[in-house]
């Protein structure tokens, strides 16, 4: 076990970066932090970090433990827990990043049912509305509807994730509605700061990617929606936010002729935890929730 302890002190000043940070998390003192260190080079015989006064940068033999160790700590975690726990029971915690205009509309509800079947699993969510790295934020699952994709970490799609550029009525009686991407640069525009001021579509001749100038730069989609249904701009929203507001006539439609680029809500997962059962089971719970159409496109 003195080997358990001490793979775990090391990943810890790994992500931590010095033994006070890491004493934090592990409950513990810095001197203990540094002993179990100094007990696991002296095991491998070879050192796994550069000290300096500010900061304990890895060598490569340390990025190279680095690499498999989370694996391996996971892997004894979830023997640990299948001995200890009732036969075919999921127990054990999982921590999720979603963001929080999805998660208030839909996957808050599609969870707390998950967790109702599953009484022996917690759940630690976290509503961020911003790229997440699972990895380095040690986080099981992110739930997110960007491009984004890292190392070492698996990609699960969930559903089709549609879009629509919409305005207000009063917007478009005021300045009128843009035929083509290519107009947007004479309207105000209304945009989710994580997916930058390029907005992309696809044609008949093919995809148009144009850059558009904020009247309004946001970091959650609530925000947005609010800003368009009151005219101050050209927004483009989810289909689960825009959906009843284009329903009783607070916002219209724009440019049909020149489709939003296809996306998907996707669970990105650290590789070496989709293995675990719990994960894979809320992971196909909200699949299943969804379907293929999801409930706000049906």
């Amino acid at each position: 076990m003195d080997t358990l302890l001490n793979l775990r002190a090391f990943m810890t000043t790994a992500r931590e970066g010095n033994f006070s940070r890491a004493a934090r998390q592990l409950n513990t003192v810095p001197s203990v932090v540094s002993k179990r260190i100094a007990q696991l080079e002296w095991e491998l015989g070879a050192p796994l970090f550069e000290r300096s006064t500010r900061k304990m940068i890895l060598t490569d033999q340390g990025r190279r433990l680095q690499s498999r160790a989370g694996t391996l700590l996971s892997q004894f975690d979830e023997l640990a827990g299948s001995l200890s726990g009732e036969a075919g029971s999921l127990q054990g915690g999982i921590r999720l990043k979603i963001p929080t205009s999805v998660a208030v509309a839909f996957l808050g509800g599609m969870l707390a049912e998950f967790q109702s079947r599953h009484e022996r699993v917690t759940l630690d969510v976290l509503l961020v509305d911003r790229p997440v790295n699972p990895v380095e934020e040690r986080v099981d699952i992110a739930i997110a509807g960007r491009d984004a994709t890292y190392e070492g970490v698996t990609d699960i799609a969930l559903c089709p994730l549609r879009q629509v550029i919409c305005a207000s009525p009063a917007y478009v009686r005021q300045r009128g509605a843009p035929t083509h991407p290519r107009e947007l640069a004479d309207h105000d525009c209304l945009i989710f700061a994580p997916s930058g001021t390029t907005w992309h579509f696809d044609g008949a001749q093919g995809p148009v990617s144009v850059e558009v100038q904020p009247r309004l730069l946001a970091n959650d989609n609530y925000m947005l929606l609010s800003s368009a249904r009151a005219g101050n701009g050209i927004a483009i929203l989810p289909t689960y936010l825009a959906r009843q507001a284009i329903d009783y006539g607070m916002l219209v439609p724009l440019m049909r002729t020149h489709p939003l680029r296809e996306r998907w809500l996707k669970a990105l997962v650290p590789s070496h935890r989709v293995g675990v059962p719990r994960i894979q089971a809320v992971i196909s719970w909200i699949q299943k929730e969804l379907g293929d159409v999801p409930p706000w496109d049906r």
